[in-house]
This record gives structure tokens, sequence and C-alpha cells, in this order.
């Protein structure tokens, strides 16, 4: 060494590990070794070898998808902040099995935030080659997982050829316990013939989903295999469902069908027949505009008022329909308010506008001024001398009573919408939420 030069002392970085611990998505590795286990073998190591750990976190998600897993990105982040800058795991796979997530690792080595990563049978350190060592390892972890995914898929793709349903069971059937017989679907003796029932009242009687599904609920108590009541979206998915006459696709909106083994519990006419009636339901809910919608809240359980339109076959042939409204059942769905016809709802609010005070109509001006038109037009076309009341005395209320009977649906809706209080509806009964008394 030459006179008057110092030498460099190099100190080794102190190490701090984080522990961490993730289950496997490997059935064969998931019967061995639990999250327990993978901490059990670290910390004996730790001690082995007198490494010092600072923190230990567990986490179950997969590593499959890149920055998915809440923990590892906690990890990330307290790296960067010199919490620790070493991580102890039980295998390279653990900390990741995709590209994107193990480039993050790389990186921090790469910048002397991350100097070590200890597994039960592997070094690597902040150098090139154990680097390279540990992206293979990492990269054939990913091809490992894609390999699976393929496998998975065709081994699905082969059972669907084969006429075989691999998943849970749809309601109305039930799935075999015998290896023998797997991915076959026996019927369902309990629940079957009420799924067969459902489809034949959507067919030939009719029945909306919603009184589908106060039917199962009130009058069968039907639950399904979980021991809860089928709901309304339930109802509709089992009534869009192919597979209860025989075939099924797969993967979803692929085009790929296939005629399945079991045996079917409706045939394909009576599906297509209440298909055919839910889209005649769905048009009409669609284009139909009601007049007193969503301008009433129900007294018992808050939700808004829908309506139902009702058709009935009269002795002569001819038909007559018929309005209802009631709760929507939004908030409560065994709400018990009573059904009523548009005509005793119209008679309700003309009591109700019998007891507002006129004032409280927002669109006063706008009644008077079609009042004043109508003035005109009998004295100008009609040559009639009558006039209606002077705008001082004009009977307002009893125009707003005709609107309400006779007016257009858009007039009716206005009107009622400029009311200044809340009506509740409650067992055909109508109240203001803020009567003011004229």
């Amino acid at each position: 060494m030459p006179v008057g030069t110092t030498a460099k002392i190099i100190v080794p970085t102190k190490v701090k590990y984080c522990l961490y611990a993730r289950k496997s998505s490997e059935s064969e590795e998931r019967q061995v070794l639990s999250i327990d286990s993978q901490i059990k073998e670290m910390l004996q190591l730790a001690e082995r070898e007198n490494l010092e750990i600072v923190c230990m976190k567990r986490e179950s998600h997969s590593a499959k998808e890149t920055g998915q897993r809440p923990v590892f990105n906690e990890i990330i982040d307290e790296i960067k902040l010199g919490k620790f800058n070493g991580i102890l795991t039980w295998a390279p796979d653990r900390i990741s099995r995709n590209a994107g997530d193990l480039g993050r690792i790389v990186d921090l080595m790469d910048s002397g935030a991350l100097v070590d990563i200890r597994t039960f049978g592997q070094r690597f350190g902040n150098n090139p080659n154990e680097k390279f060592l540990l992206m293979i390892l990492g990269s054939q972890a990913k091809l490992e997982n894609d390999n699976r995914g393929v496998n998975v898929k065709r081994g699905l793709r082969t059972r669907a050829e084969m006429g075989l349903w691999a998943g849970v069971a749809p309601l109305g059937y039930l799935n075999q316990n015998r290896m023998d017989k797997k991915c076959q679907v026996i019927i369902d003796p309990l629940r079957a013939p009420v799924i067969k029932k459902m489809f034949e009242k959507v067919a030939y009687e009719h029945y909306s989903g919603r009184k589908i599904y106060n039917w199962l609920r009130h009058e069968l108590n039907f639950y399904t295999r979980g021991n809860k009541p089928l709901t309304q979206s339930g109802i509709f998915r089992i009534l869009d469902n192919p597979f209860y006459y025989g075939v099924f696709e797969r993967p979803k909106a692929s085009g790929n069908w296939y005629t399945g083994k079991h045996e079917p519990i409706i045939n394909q006419e009576l599906f297509e027949k209440a298909k055919a009636q839910l889209k005649r339901d769905n048009i009409v809910r669609e284009n139909r505009e009601f007049a007193f919608t969503k301008l009433f809240t129900c007294g018992y359980c808050g939700s808004g008022i829908s309506a139902e339109e009702k058709w009935k076959q009269l002795k002569d042939g001819t038909h007559s329909k018929y309005i209802y409204y009631s709760c929507s059942r939004a908030r409560d769905r065994n709400c018990k308010n009573k059904y009523i016809r548009e005509e005793e709802l119209i008679t309700e609010l003309l009591k109700i506008l019998d007891k507002v005070n006129i004032n409280e109509l927002g669109m006063r001006q706008k009644l008077e001024d079609e009042i004043a038109r109508f003035n005109i037009f009998q004295r100008s076309v009609l040559g009639s001398t009558d006039k209606v009341k002077n705008r001082d005395d004009m009977d307002i209320r009893n125009y707003a009573k005709y609107i309400l009977k006779e007016g257009s649906v858009s007039e009716k809706r206005e009107l009622l919408g400029n009311l200044r209080s809340r009506i509740i509806y409650k067992d055909k009964t109508l109240t203001l939420l803020d009567e003011k008394i004229n």
C-alpha cells in the first residue's frame, strides 16, 4: 500500500428480515405446508443462522396476478422506507408467480434497498448470478401456473363434450358425490318439481318475476340448498337457464353449446314459452309510463310506489285493463302494504286536493294561465258570453281535480310533482306528511 493512502474498509450491510408466509394454491402442498408450518420452519432457520427478524407477515391471496396482494404490496412499501432490507420465505414462488411482482423485487435489489432473500434451501443476494437464478425460478413458477390453467380449461372442455357439468349443480339438481360419477348431476326430488312449476306459471299463467317470488316465499315457503329464500334475481337466472331442458354453454358467452347427460326438468317448448312471456313483460315494463309512480312513499317501509298493468278477459270475449299500485318493496321485500287500483288512487288524490292549501301548488300560476286561455277560447271561437270566474276567485282546485281525472300522464305527474308536501301511501289511503289545510 503506497505511503499516505488510507485503506477503504467495507462494512457489511446489516440485514433485517421480514418473514413472509403465503398459503400455496397447490392442493398437494396445501396439505403439507400450512402457513403455520412455514413460519415454524423459517423461525428455526433464523435461529440456526442468527438472522434478525423484525416483522412477520401472513397472506393467503393468490400470487398469479400482479399487484393484487395487499400484504406483499405492504412489504414492497416498507422496504422502500428502509424498515427492513431482507425477505425470509419458504420458497421463491411464495414471493411471486407473475412477471410484474418479480420485476418489482429485482428492481429493489438493483437499487440496493433489498440486499438478501432467504428461502429454506437457497439464498439470493444482490449480484447478477443470484438475481438471474431468482428470475428463472420465478419464471418457472409462472410457467407452471400458465400450464395449469391450460390443463384445467382442457379438462373442462373435455367434460363438457362428454355432457358433464363441472361445477356446483344449478338449483333443482344435486352433485354426485361418487368419484366414479364425478361431474354428473342428478334431479333434486325436493326442489325440481318447484322449478318446473315456476316455468309453467310464467308460460301459461303469465306470472311475473315478482309474483313468482311471492308465491315461492309466502305460499310454498321455498328455500335453496343453502337454506335461504330464492331472490328475485335468482328466479330470473333460473328462467333464463337452458340447462333445465338439457343443454348448456361452456364457457359463458362463448357460443359453444353442449348436450348434457343430466335428466331435463322441462322441455324446450316450455322454456321458450316462458322466455317469450318474460320478454313481453320487459317490453311492457320498459315502454309503459304510469301516471303516479315514484310520487308517493310507502307508509310501512319507506320504499317508492310502483305500478303493474293487468288484463282481464270478460264474458263477451273482450279484455279490460286494470292498473294497480303498491309498494315497490325496495327496502323491505316482505312489506305488507296493500295494492290499490288506479281509480281508487285518484279518488284518494281528490281528497288530498280538498285538504291541501291551494298555495301549496307550485304550478298555481300555470293553472291560472290555462283557465284564462279557456276564457279567451270561449269568447273568440265559440262566441260564448259565459265566463269562468275572474282570476281573483277562480276555482283552481276544481281545475286541478279535472287534470287528475282527465289529464294526460305528463299533466298528472307535473301537478303532483309540484305539491310541496310528501304523500304517504298506506293500506289504500293517502296522507300528506305535513298537511297544510286551507
